[in-house]
């Protein structure tokens, strides 16, 4: 079975808007070292929501696969180790 982790999106180019396509994930801010705390954001029924610490808008868009951004500079790739 696949798993699929929490995506991660991060606004460093300082967009209005990012289009996604998850409905839960993990906003970093700007990439390190100027990220913010990374929390976790839930739009539920919702289609958007904005966070709270950077004030980026993100819209779900159901043509996007999991974890996929537009732009796709946006998808923040988490190191595991």
């Amino acid at each position: 079975m696949a798993q699929r982790g929490t995506p991660h999106f991060h606004n460093t180019e300082g967009l209005a808007r990012i289009e996604i396509g998850a409905k839960e994930f993990q906003c970093v801010g700007a990439r390190p070292p100027f990220d913010h705390p990374h929390v976790f954001l839930d739009m539920g029924h919702d289609t958007e929501i904005v966070c709270p610490y950077c004030s980026t808008l993100y819209v779900f868009s159901p043509a996007l696969s999991h974890g996929a951004a537009n732009p796709p500079s946006a998808v923040f790739e988490v190191e595991h180790a």
